[in-house]
C-alpha cells in the first residue's frame, strides 16, 4: 500500500482541465492527488459558452458538478492549498505546498492556467470577463450587435477588428494613444465603417462590471456597451519553468501531442499550454493527459 503522501500522479490545479485528467486517471484505478488553491482564471466570467451540454452554465455550476463526479472515484484525493515548489528526484517528483507539507508522485500534471496582465486603466479590472472581454468565441454571441470597442493597436488591432466585425457593425478601435496602423489599414477600417479613436483613455465608467462609457484624458467621453481588450499574460505558476519545462515564444508551456512537456513525466493542460481558452478545450486536454499517463503506467508495470 502506498504512503498517504505518495501518489501515481499529482495534478496541480483543480479546474476543468485538472478535473478531466483526474477522472481519466481515477477510472484507470490510479492514485491521484489534486492540489488546488481555489482561484480559477475565469472566476469573474458570468457564463460559460461553446461547451456542448453545458452552454450558458456558470463556471461555478460546471466546476461543482465536475468535482461531485470526480469525488466518486475513491483513488482521487483533494488538497486545498497552494503548491509553491517542485523537485525532481530519482523516483519522480516532490511537490511542496504553502503549509510546508510535501507530496510525492511519479507523474506531474500542471493545470495551473495563466494570469492576464491587464492595462492599468481605472475600472477595467472590475469589468473583466463581464463587459471587457478577450474572446468573441466565448462571449461574442451574447453581445452581438452591441455598441462595441476594441482596445488595441497596430497589426493585432487591425486583425482583431476584422474578426470582431463579424459580431457587430457598430465597432470602434481605441488605440489609447497614437495609432500605429498603416495608412492602408486605416483606410480599410474606414471603408468598413469601423471608427478609429486615438485619444488616451483615463477610466471606464461601469455599473457592477457592466461598461457604460469611456472617459478620455481630455475628459471627453464615449458611450459603449462592450470592450474587447486582448491582454498579454504570464504563467500563473512558475514551478514548471523551475523544473526545466520549456516555454514557447508566446509564453505557453511547450507540449507534444499527448500534453507532455519537454521534461519527461511532466504534463501541461488547459490555458497554460494552449491559445484556445475554452472549457471544452481544457477538458479535452485533461482527458488526453489522463489517458496517456495511465496507459504509460499500466504498460510499464506489466
Amino acid at each position: 500500500m502506498k504512503d498517504k503522501k505518495q501518489f501515481d500522479a499529482i495534478i496541480i490545479g483543480g479546474s476543468y482541465a485538472g478535473m478531466a485528467a483526474a477522472m481519466a486517471l481515477g477510472r484507470a484505478l490510479k492514485q491521484v492527488l489534486i492540489i488546488d488553491s481555489g482561484k480559477p482564471c475565469n472566476a469573474p466570467t458570468p457564463y460559460s459558452h461553446n461547451f456542448l451540454t453545458q452552454d450558458g452554465k456558470t463556471p461555478t455550476e460546471i466546476a461543482t458538478l465536475a468535482k461531485q463526479q470526480v469525488e466518486k472515484y475513491n483513488t482521487i484525493k483533494f488538497f486545498n492549498g497552494l503548491a509553491i515548489h517542485g523537485v525532481k528526484n530519482e523516483n519522480g517528483f516532490e511537490i511542496q505546498v504553502a503549509t510546508g507539507e510535501t507530496f510525492y508522485a511519479g507523474q506531474l500534471i500542471f493545470a495551473t492556467g495563466i494570469k492576464d496582465i491587464l492595462p492599468g486603466i481605472e475600472g477595467l479590472a472590475a469589468c473583466w470577463g463581464i463587459s471587457v472581454l478577450h474572446c468573441p468565441y466565448c462571449h461574442g454571441y451574447e453581445v452581438r450587435n452591441e455598441k462595441t470597442g476594441i482596445l488595441s493597436n497596430g497589426e493585432f488591432g487591425f486583425d482583431f477588428s476584422k474578426l470582431i466585425s463579424n459580431w457587430t457593425k457598430d465597432l470602434t478601435l481605441f488605440t489609447n494613444g497614437t495609432s500605429t496602423l498603416t495608412l492602408e489599414q486605416t483606410a480599410s477600417l474606414a471603408a468598413k465603417n469601423i471608427k478609429l479613436i486615438e485619444k488616451e483613455i483615463k477610466r471606464l465608467v461601469h455599473n457592477n462590471g457592466q461598461l457604460e462609457k469611456i472617459i478620455f484624458t481630455d475628459d471627453s467621453q464615449f458611450l459603449i456597451n462592450v470592450l474587447y481588450a486582448p491582454a498579454p499574460f504570464e504563467q500563473h505558476c512558475h514551478i514548471p519553468e523551475n523544473l526545466g519545462c520549456e516555454l514557447t515564444e508566446e509564453g505557453y508551456i511547450k507540449i507534444d501531442n499527448f500534453q507532455e512537456t519537454s521534461v519527461k513525466g511532466i504534463f501541461a493542460i488547459g490555458d497554460n499550454a494552449a491559445k484556445m481558452r475554452t472549457v471544452a478545450n481544457a477538458v479535452s486536454m485533461g482527458t488526453t493527459a489522463g489517458i496517456t499517463i495511465s496507459k504509460k503506467m499500466i504498460l510499464e508495470e506489466f
